[in-house]
């Protein structure tokens, strides 16, 4: 391949591969991850690394490169991911990579194709350097981080104990991410008997049931959280984030669906969760309405020690430490024994936005930031 002149230009090839997850944008046509990790892979390549795709589900794949000089060195991973969220409702080309005023827009470029460009760019800069250091040198782009984190699950389980630090790629504004709360979806559904609205004496609502169980679950739950604050995190929260029932106004509805969003700390995580929580007070005997739990979906906390080696290391190169209101890959990688952090350029307000951006000047200041961060073992 012909390799991007700047860190600039490397980034725009990446947003100008659209890489949308598919399952956080149903019927919109996305593609999925594959096309940015052949790229990927085919820079990596290019660098002198061994790659390696790994699929994680049906064309969306993981893609790994070693760089040469491993032996029995200390392994050291640089991970972002390579899917992006959905297009909808941008006000720019979302794939575009156009670039105005010191800045780069698209879809990706903050959140977290810049951070993945500063990272390789630093990669191919440090190509000659890198069979010398004092670590074992990886990256490995992972798929499926905005829904589910189905890749970072697949490496951790059967890559993890390769390593003894990883990076993964986060807008940080260069600063340490060492902790983040985890989070977990839970769906409850209440079911009723539909008859028409004249006569709603003849069916059983099931919106009245959900919110019969919700007058007194949330309360609850807000005062069970409490006994689960974390001295970094703080308290772990609860919210309401969907309820839905009902097909139409003259019809007494049948079911009804509403979605619990908790933000867990690692203290409340190892207790079981809010699901646990959950279960334990509709047991109590909180309610007489008859509802069912499922969990949709979750992440993990993240807490590593701040005297770790490698976050000693980025604090030597003027990396501050904070902790994340947000949750990302590292949480999944550390749950496996790898100690994580997440730090790149950019802000994370600008993730996710209708005109998403990162400057050049923050892509280069990441891009050096990591080659730094290299230099710290040799």
């Amino acid at each position: 391949m012909t390799l991007p002149n700047s860190p600039a230009s490397l980034l725009q090839e990446l947003i100008r591969i659209p890489s949308v997850n598919p399952d956080g944008a149903e019927g919109q046509g996305a593609t999925g991850e594959k096309a940015c990790a052949e790229w990927v892979g085919a820079f990596l390549e290019a660098c002198g690394a061994e790659v390696i795709f790994e699929e994680v589900l049906p064309g969306r794949p993981n893609v790994t490169g070693h760089f040469p000089g491993r032996g029995n060195k200390p392994g050291l991973l640089f991970a972002p991911h390579t899917d992006t969220v959905s297009v909808q409702g941008m006000t720019i080309d979302p794939f575009g990579g156009e670039i105005k005023d010191g800045r780069i827009y698209g879809r990706g470029a903050s959140d977290t194709k810049g951070t993945m460009a500063g990272m390789l760019w630093a990669l191919l800069q440090l190509r000659e350097e890198i069979p010398n250091l004092g670590a074992a040198i990886s990256f490995v782009g992972l798929m499926g981080e905005e829904a589910g984190q189905p890749g970072s699950k697949h490496f951790a389980d059967h890559h993890a104990s390769e390593f003894d630090f990883a990076v993964v790629g986060e807008p940080t504004e260069l600063q340490t991410v060492y902790a983040h709360k985890g989070c977990v979806w839970l769906e409850l559904s209440t079911s009723g008997r539909s008859c028409h609205g004249s006569t709603p004496e003849r069916g059983e609502n099931a919106i009245r049931k959900m919110l019969n169980l919700l007058g007194p679950l949330l309360p609850s739950l807000e005062a069970e959280l409490l006994k689960f604050q974390d001295e970094v995190l703080g308290k772990p929260t609860v919210s309401l984030g969907s309820l839905s029932g009902g097909v139409s106004p003259n019809i007494v509805p049948a079911s009804c669906r509403a979605i619990l969003d908790f933000r867990e700390t690692p203290a409340l995580h190892q207790a079981g969760g809010g699901l646990q929580l959950v279960k334990t007070l509709l047991k109590s005997g909180l309610t007489n309405e008859a509802v069912e739990v499922r969990k949709l979906g979750d992440s993990v906390p993240l807490h590593t020690p701040p005297d770790t080696d490698g976050i000693r290391r980025l604090q030597s190169i003027g990396s501050k430490l904070t902790v994340a209101p947000w949750f990302c890959d590292a949480g999944r990688l550390a749950e496996k024994g790898l100690s994580s952090v997440a730090v790149g350029p950019g802000k994370i307000a600008q993730a996710h936005t209708k005109d998403e951006f990162l400057t050049i000047e923050d892509l280069e200041a990441g891009a050096n930031f990591y080659a730094n961060f290299m230099r710290t073992y040799t």
